[in-house]
């Protein structure tokens, strides 16, 4: 049997995004609870979250990620050969989101499938890509986390209303010389599944908000820094340190227990949201946007949610 020419290692080409114009304040929020903007700034860390627009679906806003994703690693749509889709709030099961995202993009004959591990999605997904790519299964992998987590919020509860946004956030993951994806560091406790889940009855998302700030303010942190014993990187080495955008109480109590001083920590919840998937690709892009980091710097992403699952990797920016 013949096999497939594998690959030293893997890398992220390009990353894109997309933000909907539309957004939820604090005013609007503390209006509606009771409390004041600075409060539910005080709670969250976040000031807005970007909401869809009514016929905004999660296939379309990642498309136009992938789109971005594609241009910024100077590829197009042929050069596609997988494509991976981290998602938990598609509105229906099938198709996949992965699917009908390709063919928005007009990407064919290039395999297909979805990620569902919630906010940990988008690392769980890069992982398979670098580890596809390495393996010679894939040349070319189109990944990206997509989120409308305004469809499964209750506008009534407190402790998500507050929290979530919508977006979709791309990467562009191919072959390298180097291991510039290190290894990834994943797992899950499925004991604790019921702390984040989708009511059946009601269709709505539910979090018991106090547990879940006290499982990834301990547990979090020892898997951060196993990712960068993995990849033979020191956390002082790191330009930046990008977590899923939960809450930014708990980014920034992960984040001082690493130990990486002079790293730059993302806030991109600040104004979008806590995005789920699209959270760290998100935070990623607006890094590098505005220039907090820069072409070859060390990144970790560090994803964690629903399940209890989480995962995070050392990456090069590209």
């Amino acid at each position: 049997m013949r096999s497939s020419q594998g690959n030293v290692g893997a890398r992220l080409l390009g990353v894109g995004g997309y933000r909907p114009v539309n957004t939820l304040t604090n005013d609007e929020l503390a209006a509606r609870f009771g409390k004041t903007p600075d409060w539910v700034a005080a709670r969250t860390g976040m000031r807005t979250r970007a909401l869809a627009a009514e016929d905004e679906r999660v296939p379309d806003m990642a498309a136009a990620a992938g789109a971005a994703a594609l241009k910024d690693a100077g590829i197009t749509e042929a050069d596609v050969d997988l494509v991976i889709a981290a998602s938990c709030s598609a509105a229906t099961p099938m198709p996949s989101v992965s699917a009908e995202t390709a063919g928005l993009l007009g990407i064919r004959a290039a395999g297909a499938f979805d990620v569902n591990s919630a906010c940990a999605g988008f690392c769980y997904a890069t992982a398979v890509a670098a580890d596809l790519v390495r393996g010679g299964s894939a040349a070319t992998v189109l990944v990206i986390g997509a989120e409308r987590m305004s469809t499964w919020i209750d506008a009534d509860d407190f402790g998500t209303a507050i929290i979530f946004g919508d977006g979709a956030g791309a990467a562009v993951v191919g072959a390298s010389d180097e291991l510039d994806i290190g290894p990834v560091v994943w797992g899950s406790d499925g004991t604790g599944c019921d702390l984040i889940a989708i009511d059946p009855a009601e269709r709505r998302l539910r979090m018991q908000g106090r547990q879940v700030f006290r499982w990834a303010t301990t547990e979090i942190h020892p898997v951060a820094i196993a990712a960068c014993e993995n990849a033979g990187v020191a956390p002082q080495e790191l330009a930046a340190i990008v977590p899923h955008q939960a809450n930014l109480r708990i980014v920034d109590a992960i984040a001082a227990k690493i130990g990486a001083d002079n790293a730059v920590v993302a806030h991109d919840g600040e104004d979008i949201g806590n995005t789920s998937a699209a959270s760290i690709p998100l935070a990623l892009e607006r890094l590098r946007e505005t220039g907090q980091v820069g072409t070859g710097d060390l990144a970790l992403l560090i994803g964690f949610g629903a399940g209890l699952a989480y995962a995070a990797q050392v990456v090069r920016v590209p």
